[in-house]
């Protein structure tokens, strides 16, 4: 098994349990814990493969991973009344996968020779639109669009630190291990202590 196919099967994992947490506030029946799941697992992925021209898409060629986002949801289904604060959980495992599927999406676009800028942006897609479209479903305030919070710019950072690193020659292996690491650590950073960009506050007009 490559080290692509395990990320993808390590992003797939977490985010559908993250993606049946929220289907679990949102208190829908089993099929919808499913659903949820599985689009939160597969949706960035779907996104980045259709977009780098992959065939087939990888859930398609490889059903699996349907199974296993279908299985998670299955358990945190039966599980879900056991946790104490479902929202927490959501934001810690939703940090956990963000940086795999970001390495993933990296590495999916090296391996396909792709110029830098779109190597960092199916990075930035693989790890953030499946959560995007699972609290859209949801009806859930986006995790990706907090204000001031660092998601996408976490996603950014590390496809940049992977281009960087083979840039100077390190292995894409481990490149795509500081990809994962610089990612989770600005995203852990943004939840533990408030780190965050500057937003945009609109000033009234003068008189």
């Amino acid at each position: 098994m490559t080290l692509l196919t395990l990320l993808d099967y390590g992003s797939v994992l977490v985010f559908a349990l993250s993606g049946a947490l929220v289907a679990s506030r949102a208190q829908l029946d089993i099929v919808g814990f499913a659903f949820v799941a599985s689009l939160t697992a597969v949706g960035g992925g779907t996104v980045r493969d259709l977009l780098l021209n992959r065939h087939p898409v990888f859930w398609v060629g490889d059903s699996n991973y349907i199974l296993l986002a279908s299985g998670a949801s299955v358990i945190v289904f039966f599980t879900a009344h056991l946790v104490e604060s479902r929202l927490r959980w959501v934001v810690w495992l939703d940090s956990f996968a963000l940086a795999i599927a970001v390495s993933a999406g990296t590495g999916a676009a090296i391996l396909t020779t792709q110029p830098p800028i779109v190597v960092v942006l199916m990075g930035m897609a693989t790890g953030t639109l499946g959560g995007l479209m699972r609290d859209v479903v949801c009806n859930e305030v986006p995790l990706v669009l907090k204000q001031g919070e660092l998601y996408i710019s976490c996603a950014m950072a590390g496809a940049i630190t992977a281009v960087t690193c083979i840039a100077f020659g390190l292995p894409t292996r481990w490149a795509l291990v500081a990809c994962a690491m610089v990612c989770w650590i600005l995203r852990a950073g943004s939840i533990t202590f408030g780190w965050h960009l500057p937003v945009y506050r609109s000033r009234p007009p003068r008189s």
